[in-house]
């Protein structure tokens, strides 16, 4: 029976590691974007936590409650990620390079509405800049 509630009470703390989150399409120009939606309290909390990759063409969108100075850390993320902030009319208005497992601020240098985190380098690979539109952002 102890081995029993051992097994279990594992495979619990696992499951509570593995979130799932409801996923969009985004674009920005040509390029089309999976991304999973960080959208509670919650979702915003956990976003890319724990994860050990990401697919080429996803990321997380997180949509803050009310426009405001938003800033990102990467506790317990493990991929190197970029974050874009994003206006409430899906303008980006700064793109970070962020570092996995610190919790350096990277915040917006103007009020946001929305980060989306992809992979390290993906903006700048695909010469997405700021004032680039992101569209399809969950409202």
């Amino acid at each position: 029976m102890k081995r029993f509630l051992l097994l279990a009470s594992l495979l619990l703390s696992l499951d509570s590691r593995a979130q799932h989150f409801q996923v969009t399409s985004l674009s920005v120009g040509i390029h089309l974007i999976r991304a999973e939606m960080a959208i509670s309290d919650e979702e915003r909390a956990r976003g890319l936590m724990y994860r050990e990759k990401l697919g080429q063409n996803e990321g997380m969108i997180f949509r803050f409650a009310n426009n405001g100075k938003a800033c990102m850390w990467m506790k317990n993320t493990l991929v190197p990620l970029s974050v874009a902030f994003i206006a409430e009319d899906g303008k980006i208005i700064n793109i970070e390079d962020m570092v996995p497992q610190t919790l350096d601020p990277h915040c917006a240098k103007q009020v946001a509405r929305y980060a989306l985190e992809m992979n390290r380098g993906w903006f700048s690979k695909r010469n997405i800049k700021p004032g680039s539109v992101i569209l399809g952002l969950p409202q």
